[in-house]
């Protein structure tokens, strides 16, 4: 790599950075439209008109936004690097070492080399932007060798500015079984913090922290989001200040929320910050999800099989583990067309409830007495893989493991806290807790050929510190990497092992561990009503193969809400869809309609788990319009449903998002898993037609839209389109 000239222009995908480097630190002068092939010259001018005056009761000169944001150049708010030596070197004063440009088909990168000599530290940001637009930003920060003392970090963050005119913010919060409920606010002055201390990043995670243009929808206006690619403690932050940020108004700044001397760096030591993504669109939601689905979908690691239909035992026996009962289970499942047999919680150790067992990872002889190897058989006899529940990174105190090795359990040396589920946390950074959790899940992969782990997760990591050497050190960072290094593991020793990433549900649904996962649990709920609203905007960060959702009975587990068959089916269509459902009490009717599904489902795979993920806007809050469309094909199903009573007689024209308005489609109303009951007495003209085939122009879906028809509450209808 050569040194670069400046300005840097970063463009991919429709989008650019553009780095000023005409100060001491460089500063980002613009992320966002691509601004296009600019030479030299042009480049220059664009950075100069970046330059903002100065006003009353402001510093001398002008005020600064850099990469390694400090009060030295006039930045008042959150700065980069927050910390301290021994209760000094709290002003640190940067200059640039080194800027190196590196350009490949996959995408562009700069990397600064920072050095503060007052504070003693160095700081390398790599900023990279792929060929789809997706902007990722890494932050090391070295302790110099000849530093005396240790430096306590408080926190790193990446900032990075947004224009005035992104001046609404949207995020989510949520709890267990009602994961990534969005929320809105204007992007006033002040600052808007949201920090997960919950060592995952749990039910109420911020996810993905957005800013655009007032009214933003899925379809319309600019956006620019943010997310921590990390499995931990999380900081996600909106900043607007009176004086803006630079010539911008506020920031987005995403980081690790750091416990007091968590990370202390002596001479020569050095932290590596999570990766912090950012996003821009100028298409609403649906633009800035499909750069980060095809950023997904590029991965070498991502899954390149099609998606097998699952049936997971939990809703179906729980922890009524018995040979006899899930042999019949699995003849059910492959007679209606099922591909995968996951058997969850209850079968290790003394593990008859939540209480007891976790920690033993050896087949229960009480249960099994012949092992694990009978139902293996019975699953591969059907042409179907096998998978197996986990917890790693939990103990129950009724356990072998916890009396064997008290010390492995995450608590301070004054006492253990309160258990969560009947259980507390298992130290996997000691290494000799990691080594054996390795061990023996390896060991169980090989003796059966297990196919797929469900990594489970369900309690939070409180008062997560290490009782080592006379001190408690927090260690939620050197946790979560110590999960991670042993999910790589595993994945190294057995490079077909496909892991489930389930924490409670959603509550560890994050790009750090998406980087060795292929599929992450949305949500512990399979209310089909919940569930709708939670995979739509799990779907914003993850394309839809990646994320299981599976039919459930009748009345949901969770909510106690019944709903019909037909829309439990429809809502669980689209994503890694499965069953989770006691096939054994079904009628001989529902085990039909379940294999009519499960045809339809393998027959649209292909465009459910590769083409574009869209949504309609202007629609009231219990209706919505969700498709999915394959842009070279002109192939899309759309799922039209609705929550709860319409308020109007009649819906009205909808335009369907993604269709190419030129040339003609097929319409097709799909009732392979029953028809969506109406509250009409007669529907718009064009459903019945529909229901054989409906030859239409294209611009009567993309431009116009269809008087969809109004369908009852808890209801939903499947239409296919094709290019004539």
């Amino acid at each position: 790599m050569a040194a670069s000239p400046s300005p840097i222009l970063l463009r991919g995908g429709g989008a650019s950075l553009v780095l000023a480097t005409d100060g001491a630190v460089p500063r980002i002068a613009h992320f966002g439209r691509d601004v296009g092939d600019l030479g030299e010259e042009a480049l220059a001018a664009l950075v100069d008109t970046s330059h903002v005056g100065t006003s009353g009761s402001e510093p001398d000169v002008a005020r600064r936004l850099g990469l390694w944001a400090t009060q030295h150049e006039g930045w008042v708010g959150t700065p980069s690097v927050a910390g301290h030596a021994d209760g000094s070197a709290t002003t640190p004063r940067p200059e640039t070492h080194a800027v190196d440009v590196e350009r490949t088909p996959e995408g562009e990168s700069v990397t600064v080399r920072l050095s503060d000599a007052a504070a003693g530290l160095s700081l390398t940001v790599r900023i990279a932007l792929d060929r789809f637009g997706v902007l990722a930003i890494d932050h090391e920060l070295e302790r110099h060798a000849g530093a005396a003392g240790a430096y306590d970090l408080a926190s790193l963050v990446a900032l990075v500015p947004v224009p005035e005119r992104a001046a609404e913010l949207m995020d989510f919060t949520g709890r267990w079984c009602r994961e990534r409920a969005p929320q809105r606010a204007p992007f006033t002055i002040g600052a808007h913090v949201r920090e997960g201390r919950r060592g995952r990043p749990g039910h109420d995670s911020p996810f993905l922290l957005m800013a655009g243009t007032p009214g933003f929808g899925f379809r319309s206006g600019e956006v620019w989001g943010a997310h921590l690619a990390w499995s931990g403690n999380g900081r996600y932050l909106a900043e607007r200040l009176p004086e803006g940020a630079g010539a911008h108004a506020g920031i987005l700044g995403l980081g690790e929320a750091l416990a007091p001397g968590e990370v202390r760096l002596e001479a020569g030591d050095a932290y590596r910050a999570p990766t912090a993504v950012y996003v821009w669109s100028d298409a609403g939601l649906d633009g800035l999800s499909a750069r980060l689905h095809d950023r997904l979908r590029a991965r070498p690691s991502h899954p390149a099989d099609p998606r097998p239909l699952v049936l997971n035992t939990w809703e179906a026996v729980y922890f009524d583990h018995d040979l006899a009962t899930l042999t019949r289970l699995v003849e059910a499942a492959a007679e209606v067309g099922l591909e995968r047999v996951v058997l969850d919680d209850g079968w290790f150790g003394g593990r008859r409830d939540t209480t007891a067992g976790l920690g033993d990872w050896v087949v229960s002889d009480a249960v099994w007495p012949g092992g694990l190897g009978p139902l293996v058989e019975v699953v591969r006899a059907h042409g179907m893989s096998f998978g197996l529940w986990f917890e790693p990174e939990m103990i129950n105190a009724d356990s072998d493991l916890a009396r064997a090795h008290p010390e492995w359990i995450l608590g301070p040396a004054a006492g253990l806290g309160v258990p969560m589920r009947g259980q507390y946390v298992l130290d996997v950074s000691h290494p000799d807790a990691w080594a054996y959790l390795l061990e023996r899940i390896s060991a169980l992969v090989a003796e059966y050929g297990i196919d797929y782990i469900k990594w489970d997760h369900n309690r939070e990591v409180l008062e997560a510190v290490a009782r080592r050497e006379g001190s408690d050190r927090p260690i939620v960072g050197a946790q979560t990497r110590a999960t991670y290094r042993l999910m790589d593991a595993l994945r190294e020793r057995h490079p077909a092992l496909e892991i489930e990433s389930c924490s409670a549900g959603g509550a560890r649904i994050d790009l750090g561990i998406l980087e060795r996962t292929d599929r992450v649990w949305a949500s512990d709920c399979n209310d089909p009503v919940e569930r709708g609203r939670i995979e739509r905007y799990t779907g914003l960060l993850l394309p839809p193969e990646l994320i299981g959702g599976h039919v459930g009975p009748p009345a949901a587990h969770t909510t106690g809400r019944a709903t019909d068959l037909g829309y439990r089916l429809a809502a669980a269509l689209m994503g890694h869809a499965g069953v989770e459902w006691n096939l054994l009490e079904c009628s001989p009717a529902e085990r039909a309609t379940l294999a009519a599904w499960a045809a339809l489902h393998k027959r649209l795979r292909p465009l459910l788990h590769g083409g574009r993920v869209v949504h309609a806007d202007g629609l009231d809050a219990g209706a919505a319009l969700d498709g999915v469309v394959d842009e070279g094909t002109g192939h899309a199903l759309f799922r039209w449903s609705r929550t709860d009573s319409a308020p109007a007689t009649r819906t009205g024209v909808v335009p369907f998002p993604g269709i190419d308005p030129e040339g003609s489609v097929v319409v097709r109303i799909l009732e392979d898993a029953g028809a969506a009951r109406l509250m009409q007495d007669e529907p718009p003209a064009w459903v019945a037609a529909a229901r054989r085939g409906l030859t239409l122009p294209a611009a009567a879906l993309a431009t116009v839209g269809l008087p969809l028809p109004t369908l009852a509450p808890q209801q939903a209808m499947l239409i296919e389109v094709t290019r004539a």
